[in-house]
């Protein structure tokens, strides 16, 4: 049954005046029943998701950091395999000259790193908007999951503090996500 709203402003936060008072509205100011755009399961599979990427993403961030400290703070590649220009001797993993070329014929670790942090930024970005539509947050947050891919360890403190955020919502408003 729908609850009438009545034509008076909600009273504030801070005076329990309705029989209704420290249950399930406690500490909402106007009353509003919190909804989500999906049933607990997808919105857990979405946090799940979201959890594995952040953490895969900020590793492959944390990489990629470390090759342009090698590359522009050094003048080193990444390279596997190859043949050493100056020697000729075989190459087996390790860093080398960016200019001149230090490896011939080796596979340059420092490029794969770009593709795939590249890449899985992309699927982070798919996952960090698949869990904001679920919960039905503000743009402004979509913008803060997205920068977690781009800003050394913060997709860590993100995560830790969404996935605190999302199961304190799912505790708090247990009728929220059951839509069919």
């Amino acid at each position: 049954m729908i609850d009438p709203k009545p034509a008076t402003p909600a009273p504030a936060a801070g005076s329990n005046t309705g029989s209704n008072a420290g249950s399930k509205n406690a500490g909402k100011a106007s009353g509003k029943k919190r909804r989500f755009g999906g049933t607990e399961a997808q919105i857990r599979s979405a946090l799940k998701f979201y959890k594995v990427l952040a953490y895969l993403t900020g590793g492959m961030l944390l990489l990629l950091c470390a090759e342009l400290i090698a590359r522009y703070g050094f003048g080193k590649y990444l390279f596997a395999g190859g043949t050493n220009a100056v020697s000729g001797q075989p190459f087996g993993f390790g860093f080398a000259d960016a200019e001149p070329q230090g490896v011939l014929g080796g596979v340059n670790l420092s490029v794969a790193v770009l593709i795939v942090h590249g890449w899985m930024y992309v699927v982070y970005l798919i996952s960090n908007f698949r869990l904001w539509a679920l919960m039905r947050w503000p743009f402004l947050k979509l913008i803060l999951l997205a920068l977690g891919g781009v800003v050394p360890f913060l997709s860590f403190i993100v995560e830790k503090k969404f996935h605190a955020e999302v199961e304190a919502e799912l505790a708090a408003n247990p009728q929220a996500p059951q839509r069919y």
